[in-house]
């Protein structure tokens, strides 16, 4: 996990009444960063779980946000990518999230699709 698969700064209308980056909109772009790394490896993916979503420190309005992904499971027809999240304010970097997302190969008619790897 060398570089982010996504990086994004937070907008004001991203706060919760606390005045922090809501928490559903850094599982949003966690979802976002897992499917793109899941469709490296097929064409149409569906989110059919978001696990163990552990938020370890507070995001802010222009911090910038560089999610991590790493797949670690590649089934019959889904898979399953770790992510780490950071915040970089003021030179500092720390992680302020880390989940495990699943996703479903699906084609065209939203079926579930075998995956064709060289591990299948």
């Amino acid at each position: 996990m060398n570089q982010p698969t996504l990086q994004i700064i937070p907008m004001p209308k991203d706060t919760n009444p606390s005045g922090n980056i809501f928490g559903g909109w850094i599982m949003s772009q966690m979802d976002l960063a897992g499917a793109v790394m899941a469709k490296s490896i097929c064409e149409n993916v569906v989110t059919v779980a978001a696990e163990n979503i552990t938020f370890q420190n507070p995001v802010f309005v222009g911090d910038l946000v560089s999610i991590y992904t790493n797949i670690s499971h590649i089934g019959n027809t889904s898979i399953s990518v770790d992510m780490c999240v950071y915040a970089t304010r003021k030179d500092e970097k720390i992680q302020v999230a880390k989940a495990k997302f699943v996703y479903v190969s699906v084609d065209k008619q939203g079926k579930k699709h075998p995956i064709k790897t060289q591990q299948n």
